[in-house]
């Protein structure tokens, strides 16, 4: 079986879909309940041509929409910090924070994300999963497809 086995057909139709080392797969046989919940807010979300042109800022409609749809179905905000022990001496090292975190699956939205941003997420995602946090992530951005 194939990723487009798993993702409903209406979100093959709405976005571009990439499947990393069989994520779809894994999500939706390991984590059913959370790939719903995934499911569930990409086909109720609709972008309107004034999310488009509104200007950037800290956050946007687009993930307070997400944030609706996702916090009353358990999704919250996480932070991984690692300590590392130098001789006598411990090191803190924070990550970004994940948007939405709900067992052991990630899901971010970074819809103007620049390139450093983009970076940071694929960077915190990793960091979550190395650390035993999560087995799989969703990274929601826009295209560069019109």
């Amino acid at each position: 079986m194939v990723w487009q086995d798993y993702v409903p057909r209406d979100i093959q139709e709405s976005y571009e879909t990439r499947d990393y080392h069989h994520a779809a797969t894994i999500l939706a046989n390991e984590f059913r309940s959370e790939f719903q919940d995934v499911c569930k807010a990409l086909s109720e979300f609709r972008i309107t041509t004034a999310d488009i042109l509104a200007k950037g800022g800290n956050e946007s409609a687009i993930p307070k929409r997400f944030s609706a749809i996702l916090r009353p179905l358990g999704w919250k905000e996480e932070k991984l910090q690692a300590n590392l022990m130098v001789d006598d001496r411990t090191i803190s090292s924070d990550t970004h924070r994940i948007d939405y975190v709900k067992g052991r699956v990630a899901l971010d939205v970074e819809w103007n994300s620049k390139d450093q941003t983009f970076d940071r997420d694929l960077y915190a995602f990793r960091s979550f999963f190395e650390f035993g946090k999560i087995s799989a992530a969703v990274l929601i951005t826009r295209s560069e497809q019109v």
